[in-house]
């Protein structure tokens, strides 16, 4: 059975998505991670994964690929490392096979031009070769990470293009898709009549775009 919120929310880009967060005042936006190829798009439900640093006891990277959904999107947490890499071309191989939507990672990813080559697409903070094995391991599943100030809840929204990743608490959904389609109604709107003729000052004033984005508390 399809998702029709996933469907709304893959038609909007990060842009319209993070000026409608802003509008509301909700956390969503997440600076700095991006796409290894600008045009990866990724659109689907959170499973999560916190990474932290091996101790005396030990651990592993985990093998919990086998458990996330066609569809849904990884969402790892390494703290934002840039020594060690969570995630490389065995993981890339087994996810893009199993029609998993793609990896967002707080931190860093290797063995990159494998996700170029399958065309799964990967959003990290960056690339190494360093791998995790022996330096951090899985701590856990299924529970809240962060991606930078972004507190990510498993199923929640994540939508990810060229301009960065915007994720959607499950519990507003509704509210950041409809204000989201309206500020792009607007926008189109402005784009038609500029393409008509129309001067883009009286065009933009028309369509209130300079507070489209603003908070309604705050105009």
């Amino acid at each position: 059975m399809g998702d029709e919120t996933i469907d709304r929310a893959r038609a909007i880009g990060t842009a319209g998505l993070s000026d409608a967060l802003d509008k509301l005042g909700l956390a969503g936006a997440v600076p700095g991670i991006v796409p290894f190829d600008p045009r990866f798009t990724i659109c689907g439900r959170a499973f999560t994964g916190q990474y932290e640093p091996v101790d005396s006891l030990g651990g592993t990277v985990g093998d919990y690929i086998d458990d996330v959904e066609p569809g849904q999107i990884v969402v790892l947490s390494n703290d934002g490392r840039l020594d060690c890499t969570v995630w490389g071309d065995i993981l890339t191989a087994v996810a893009s096979a199993r029609g998993l939507g793609g990896t967002v990672i707080e931190g860093v990813c290797r063995d990159v031009a494998d996700s170029l080559a399958i065309g799964y697409p990967v959003f990290a903070r960056g690339r190494s070769m360093q791998t995790g094995k022996d330096r951090v391991r899985l701590a856990s599943t299924g529970r809240p990470v962060r991606l930078g100030s972004v507190l990510v809840h498993p199923g929640d929204i994540v939508r990810g293009d060229a301009d960065g990743v915007v994720v959607i608490a499950d519990e507003h959904t509704q509210r950041v898709l409809d204000l989201a389609e309206s500020i792009e109604d607007a926008e189109n709107s402005i784009r038609t009549a500029v393409v008509g003729g129309q001067r883009l000052d009286e065009a933009r004033a028309r369509m209130g775009y300079h507070t489209l984005q603003t908070k309604a508390d705050a105009r």
